[in-house]
């Protein structure tokens, strides 16, 4: 008995490897030439979510002194000079990443916002076709960008219509955009974000708190959020890709004075890039299971203002609820972190979990 149904698609296990910072790159010929193949490995790779931890480092300038000793024909002289030397205070690294959610929201960028759409320029998609996005529309695209991952806003644009927030094209459409590419240097990027904590409060918080501690004698202190793991990259299998992608091999081709030619060839013939698309995860669950946008499902609704007769707390509202999460994360580590600026702690292992000390 005959069936009119398609054959199941066979899981497909891509080749792939690990970059810095912890994000993939993958020259597997199959995910060139099929765009179901890419579908499927970014909807893979779209499981594990990204990594996050948080930088503590503070540091001050020292006054040191040698002696050096200058040789001048049959003349030898020993005179004292001084020199300035930064020392470490404080080299502290925290682990969030147990708070990332698992929950994938799968995100693209709308038409009218500049984006890599095939070519090697920012483009914005209009009814007769592409066109290249001006300089203030670059501009404004990611300051705003910038702005909504810092204050924990996730990567589409609320204010819009639903219609209106996500790309024309599927994500599966633009997979099957890439392999139909024939560019030697060709590639598709899917970013992962993370969003619905206010990163840039909670950095001030903790500076804040840092520098109240009575053991804080520092000159400089940088405090900031690492986000590991966030992009997948998907590039042609031919030799001149894969040498680029090894960093080594590529600071070879810098230093000899060939790679310009490598860029110019990328550039302007032999080079197409796709970055519009990604998946988003919440730092806390929702009060609902996160839509699937690869399905056709709308977009959460979020709300920017704050909530209304709220005594001057400063938590936003997000699908309905009110955010303090980044507040009492601060309170239960806050033992720790004091006790690391006392004890001038230094090392790159992340906590995962606050310390005994109260």
């Amino acid at each position: 008995m005959s069936s009119d149904l398609p054959p199941p698609f066979a899981p497909y296990d891509a080749e792939a490897f690990n970059v810095a910072y912890g994000d993939v790159v993958s020259h597997d010929p199959h995910l060139n030439t099929d765009g179901e193949a890419l579908y499927r490995f970014l909807l893979a790779q779209s499981e594990t979510p990204p990594k996050l931890h948080l930088h503590c480092r503070a540091t001050h300038q020292e006054t040191r002194h040698r002696h050096r000793t200058v040789t001048n024909g049959p003349n030898t002289t020993t005179r004292q000079e001084s020199y300035q030397e930064t020392v470490t205070d404080l080299d502290l690294l925290l682990d969030l990443s147990s708070l990332v959610q698992p929950h994938v929201v799968h995100w693209s960028l709308p038409d009218h916002d500049p984006a890599y759409r095939g070519n090697m320029i920012s483009e914005v998609d209009t009814p007769v076709g592409l066109r290249k996005a001006t300089r203030g529309e670059r501009k404004h695209f990611n300051a705003a960008q910038k702005a909504r991952l810092g204050n924990g806003l996730p990567p589409w644009h609320p204010d819009d219509p639903l219609v209106a927030s996500k790309s024309s094209k599927t994500p599966r459409q633009w997979a099957d955009e890439y392999t139909a590419s024939t560019k030697r240097l060709k590639e598709f990027q899917y970013d992962k974000v993370v969003y619905g904590w206010n990163f840039d409060a909670l950095e001030s918080a903790v500076s804040s708190l840092i520098v109240s501690s009575r053991h804080f004698n520092s000159t400089s202190l940088d405090v900031n959020f690492r986000f590991l793991g966030t992009k997948v990259y998907v590039r042609p299998d031919n030799r001149l890709s894969r040498t680029l992608s090894n960093k080594w091999l590529k600071f070879l081709l810098i230093i000899t004075f060939i790679f310009p030619f490598i860029w110019l060839y990328k550039r302007f013939y032999g080079g197409g890039r796709w970055r519009i698309c990604g998946g988003a995860y919440a730092m806390r669950p929702s009060t609902r299971p996160p839509p699937d946008l690869l399905t056709g499902d709308v977009l959460p609704k979020y709300s920017e203002s704050p909530p209304p007769n709220n005594g001057g707390n400063s938590n936003r509202i997000v699908d309905n609820w009110t955010t303090s999460d980044e507040m009492a994360w601060l309170k239960q580590w806050e033992a720790t972190i004091i006790h690391c600026v006392a004890s001038r702690y230094q090392s790159s292992t992340p906590f995962a979990a606050p310390g005994p000390w109260v």
